[in-house]
């Protein structure tokens, strides 16, 4: 097995907070600094699983700094620097309480929804007739908040957004037009690399002078879901199931071993053998995805390799 980063404990100069999610640390310093660390933690179903799994944290840290910068001309965002290959430097934001998801396809929680004789999502009419994985007429947005308790997330329409004065109606528009065309970019970027961007979700912040900028990731395979295109028609003609590119796979097998995050159930026992599998899925992502090969950095110190990255990166900013 190769050496995993699961948790972090640094200490950097002018720091004055720390944020631990559920996969990323995040390092709050002086002059509204942020150092974000993608660990290797895997987490479904809200739940984050007892072993790291190896280049996970770089994977999603690559893909989504080259995702920022591949769309800075259209949405800004919060970058400023990647140190190292699992990190991310960017500007401190108050982020938004509403996660903007976006829509192309009637798939995973839609799909639920509509199976289960719904046809309202988040205050959005959907089309009599769809099967599952069927193409949406035109994107649809279906925001989600955070629960007041616990992790969960929740489905909120657009009214309910602007009547609790969660955001402010010109803002919210704002970050609607923002979703649609990130949508719309990392939908031509899949494209290019013969897959289909199905659906994902974008978080926003606001800036301590009042820009409104893009945070967190973006089309990771952590936040999005994505389909082989080749065969796509033909599969759905067929009524068969989509080839995948997301980690779906995980919890198709956490379900089949009896773990859906439910009260009372146990995580399945991951062998090193199943966690290496997850790994080269992780790796097949991130090459098809951007396109390029993946480079393993060096994990044989990878506490130490991120410290003195960090730290020879804010000595000379």
């Amino acid at each position: 097995m190769s050496n995993t980063i699961t948790a972090t404990d640094f200490n950097f100069p002018g720091q004055t907070s720390v944020y631990r999610g559920k996969v990323r640390e995040v390092y709050t310093l002086e002059n509204d600094i942020l150092v974000m660390v993608a660990t290797d933690r895997l987490s479904a179903f809200d739940v984050v699983m007892p072993k790291g799994i190896p280049y996970k944290g770089q994977i999603l840290n690559q893909i989504a700094t080259k995702m920022m910068r591949d769309t800075v001309d259209i949405v800004p965002n919060w970058l400023l620097a990647t140190p190292d290959p699992n990190v991310a430097v960017g500007v401190a934001c108050e982020p938004y309480k509403v996660e903007m998801v976006i829509r192309g396809y009637l798939s995973g929680h839609a799909a639920r929804e509509y199976k289960s004789g719904k046809r309202i999502l988040c205050g959005v009419p959907l089309p009599e007739g769809m099967k599952e994985n069927d193409k949406f007429p035109q994107p649809i947005i279906t925001p989600a908040t955070k629960a007041e308790a616990g992790n969960h997330d929740e489905d909120i329409s657009r009214d309910a957004i602007l009547s609790r004065g969660i955001i402010p109606e010109e803002e919210y528009s704002l970050l609607e037009d923002y979703t649609r065309k990130l949508f719309q970019r990392g939908t031509e970027i899949a494209a290019k690399r013969g897959l289909i961007l199905v659906d994902t979700k974008y978080e926003f912040g606001k800036t301590k002078e009042g820009k409104i900028v893009l945070i967190d990731e973006i089309h990771t395979p952590d936040s999005s879901r994505y389909f082989y295109a080749d065969g796509y028609s033909e599969r759905q003609k067929r009524g068969e199931t989509q080839k995948q590119l997301s980690k779906e796979f995980v919890r198709q097998w956490l379900i089949s071993n009896g773990f859906q995050g439910l009260e009372g159930q146990k995580v399945p026992f991951m062998s090193d053998a199943y966690i290496e599998t997850v790994s080269e899925r992780y790796i097949e992502l991130y090459e098809n995805i951007t396109g390029e090969k993946f480079i393993k950095a060096d994990v044989s110190k990878i506490h130490h390799r991120i410290e003195e990255n960090v730290l020879t990166y804010l000595k000379r900013a």
